[in-house]
């Protein structure tokens, strides 16, 4: 099995993984230097963005762009620290409530104001059944929002819940401009032939009326329209137009609260092969590049014009197990499988040193990390042993589900042979992003490659929804993992006061998953970007997004 990692090796140079501290802290202008501001700063991605809508779908190539769209209530800063954004300030009131005093001299990009109707609306739409939204579970502990007056709010949760701050610095708690919220609900009552104004659904939804919920399921498909066409938030940048699968451009917003961004306007261009968007940063047509393999980065570090910009973001990659589907429901098989999997020849060969070797899906950054956890060892020896004990050594079929990543389908690829050694015949499917998420979210595939990242940081949010029974599917769980000592435990965790108390229910959740082998967690992510030496001010946050708000284009 280790042919077609060797054939990598030899394809490519083994670095070592690389950070450029000057990149990072924004500091690379040479100092007492005159930039020009202004300009049209390019970045180009592999793959495009799903949903400009806040409260869409739960992907990081989409917060890339909608996080210099929308603001949230608050922030986590570079030491990972919660602080206020839209809100001033905040305060528990009880164990149930939180009150928040807001900011008053914010504006969308629309024009209207913020203020606590604002808020109120935006988080029942999140967790408006209509919706429907990916992010749900970020806000379902929400059990009411109250005005308290034009800059004060209340937010009331159904049980005490931990890691409620941390939730609200989630890219889903970005707020859209109230007018536009009632343009969706409005287009989508009229789509429906529904002859009601989103005022009075809101007061059928806040009376309880059983009517509510018929609307709700009627309107469910309409839901987000308005939003995708008009995203209007209240940060730096505005949306300015969009070609899916092309291009999406942001421009600068000059009545932002805060310092407006030096930028006239920031392009999205989808350039989905790597060499491609090398070539294009290179020549200059591009400013920025966002995602390459491992084995560029020496091409990178030796261009006289192209500077890298690596960091650790707090994400898992991982080979994830359909739990649902046989013969893959039998954790004989599961432990099989990952004792077939060499980690660390994945991240020497296919990515080229880059990345380093997760004990669990909760980073070594996060509350609750368990540097006493084992994995499952290459031994193939051991997984004809499972195999056999689970009735399978004359082996099946499977197939591999992957996105159009040329690293993932060479993890896939490996895999596949790998599977030979227990006579297992595996064939790999490929798709776009989107349509991979929309197939595996649907439990249409048998082993997947994905990554979880961490938006939050907390453990809460990554456990949760990648492996909490109530987030199966497009939620989240797409391994279908369904454990009810691991779903209490969890539970267990968010209501848990003291941090001491929370890491060692997450240790003792991560026992299980080490036990019943969902994933394979193969590659703590590093993201590969990169930039031209024109570039000044450019800073990526610990969740692989970047902010262009002091971005310059020197001459």
């Amino acid at each position: 099995m280790k042919k077609y990692i060797i054939m990598l090796m030899l394809m490519v140079s083994i670095l070592a993984a690389c950070t450029n501290d000057d990149a990072i802290d924004g500091s690379a202008a040479a100092e007492g230097e005159d930039i020009p501001e202004g300009g049209d700063f390019i970045v180009s991605t592999g793959t495009d963005a799903v949903s400009l809508d806040p409260h869409g779908s739960n992907d990081l190539y989409s917060d890339q762009v909608r996080n210099t769209i929308y603001e949230g209530l608050l922030k986590l800063d570079e030491n990972m620290d919660i602080v206020p954004l839209l809100a001033e300030d905040y305060e528990q009131v009880d164990e149930l409530t939180w009150r928040f005093s807001l900011r008053d001299d914010v504006v969308f990009h629309d024009g209207s104001g913020f203020d606590a109707e604002v808020v109120k609306t935006n988080l029942e739409r999140v967790t408006d059944p209509a919706v429907a939204s990916a992010r749900l579970n970020i806000f379902e502990m929400i059990d009411e929002v109250n005005v308290i007056d034009d800059y004060t709010v209340e937010i009331v949760t159904e049980y005490p819940f931990s890691p409620f701050l941390n939730h609200l610095t989630h890219n889903g708690g970005g707020m859209i401009s109230k007018e536009v919220i009632g343009e969706d609900y409005e287009n989508a009552l009229e789509s429906a032939g529904y002859e009601i104004t989103a005022a009075e659904y809101y007061d059928l939804r806040e009376s309880g009326e059983e009517e509510y919920s018929d609307i709700a399921d009627d309107i469910s498909n309409h839901i987000g329209e308005v939003v995708e066409m008009n995203p209007t938030g209240t940060n730096y940048a505005a949306f300015a137009s969009r070609l899916p699968g092309e291009e999406t451009v942001i421009e600068r917003f000059d009545d932002y609260w805060g310092e407006p961004m030096s930028l006239d306007t920031v392009t999205f261009k989808i350039i989905t092969e790597t060499n491609s968007r090398i070539a294009d940063l290179e020549t200059g047509n591009s400013h920025m590049i966002m995602g390459y393999e491992g084995s560029h980065l020496s091409q990178i570090e030796q261009s006289d014009v192209m500077e890298p910009y690596t960091l650790y973001n707090m994400a898992v990659q991982y080979i994830g197990f359909n739990t649902e589907r046989e013969p893959l429901d039998d954790k004989r098989v599961r432990q099989a499988i990952s004792h077939l999997v060499d980690r660390q020849e994945i991240i020497d060969g296919i990515y080229s040193g880059s990345g380093r070797l997760p004990k669990g899906i909760v980073t070594s950054n996060l509350l609750g990390y368990d540097d006493s956890l084992e994995g499952y060892p290459y031994d193939v020896e051991r997984a004809k042993e499972l195999i056999e004990e689970a009735g399978y050594e004359d082996g099946f079929e499977i197939s591999i589900l992957t996105n159009d990543d040329d690293e993932r389908i060479n993890v896939a690829v490996y895999l596949q042979e790998a599977l030979e050694e227990i006579n297992v015949k595996a064939s790999v499917e490929q798709l776009e992003w989107g349509a991979f998420l929309e197939k595996a979210g649907q439990g249409e595939h048998d082993i997947f490659i994905q990554g979880a990242p961490n938006a939050t940081g907390d453990p809460d949010q990554m456990l949760w929804d990648v492996f909490h029974s109530s987030m199966k599917g497009q939620q989240g769980n797409r391994t279908f993992f369904d454990n009810e000592n691991f779903d209490q435990l969890l539970q267990e965790g968010r209501e848990a006061t003291s941090n001491e108390e929370r890491e060692e229910i997450y240790k003792e959740a991560q026992a299980i998953l080490e036990e019943e082998a969902p994933m394979i967690y193969f590659r703590e992510t590093e993201s590969m970007n990169a930039y031209r030496e024109e570039v000044e001010g450019l800073y990526i946050d610990s969740f692989n997004r970047p902010d262009f708000r002091n971005v310059t284009i020197s001459e």
